[in-house]
C-alpha cells in the first residue's frame, strides 16, 4: 500500500532535483557575464545559493532515500538495469557536487570557468536523465 506513495514522492523529488540541476548551470552562464561586485553578480550569488540549499540539496537527498527504499521494497537490487541506473545517479550526484563547488567559487568571486564551459555542462544532466528514465521504463536488462 505504501509503495505507490513512495514512488510518487520519489518522482516528485527527481523532478525537483532535475529542475535545479538544469537551472543552476544556466545561472552560472549569466553570472559569468556579470561584473564582479556588481548588483547583478551579488543577486546571482543569492539565487545560486538558495537554489542549491533550498531545492537541489533536499531534492537529491529525498531522491536517494526514496529510491533506495523503493529498490529494497521491490527487490530490485539484483537487476542489471538498477545497477546501471545507480551508477548514473552516482554520476549525477558527483555533478551535483561540482555544482556546489562552483557555487562556492562564484560566491568568492573566483569562478574558474567560461560561459561556454557552463553551456556545455548544462547538457550533462539532460543526457544522464534520459539514460536513467530509459533504464527505469524499459528495464532492458
Amino acid at each position: 500500500m505504501i509503495y505507490p506513495w513512495l514512488k510518487a514522492f520519489h518522482i516528485i523529488a527527481v523532478i525537483a532535483w532535475m529542475a535545479g540541476m538544469l537551472y543552476l548551470p544556466r545561472l552560472f552562464v549569466y553570472h559569468c557575464a556579470a561584473e564582479k561586485g556588481s548588483v547583478q553578480s551579488e543577486t546571482f550569488k543569492v539565487m545560486e545559493r538558495r537554489l542549491l540549499r533550498a531545492i537541489i540539496n533536499p531534492a537529491m537527498i529525498a531522491t536517494w532515500v526514496l529510491g533506495l527504499w523503493l529498490a529494497w521494497a521491490g527487490h530490485w537490487f539484483d537487476s542489471g538495469w538498477l545497477q546501471t541506473k545507480l551508477a548514473l545517479v552516482l554520476a549525477m550526484s558527483a555533478l551535483h557536487g561540482l555544482f556546489a563547488r562552483w557555487v562556492k567559487a562564484f560566491a568568492a568571486d573566483a569562478n574558474p570557468h567560461s560561459q561556454k564551459f557552463y553551456r556545455i555542462i548544462n547538457e550533462v544532466p539532460t543526457i544522464l536523465l534520459i539514460a536513467i528514465v530509459i533504464l527505469v521504463v524499459v528495464k532492458p536488462f
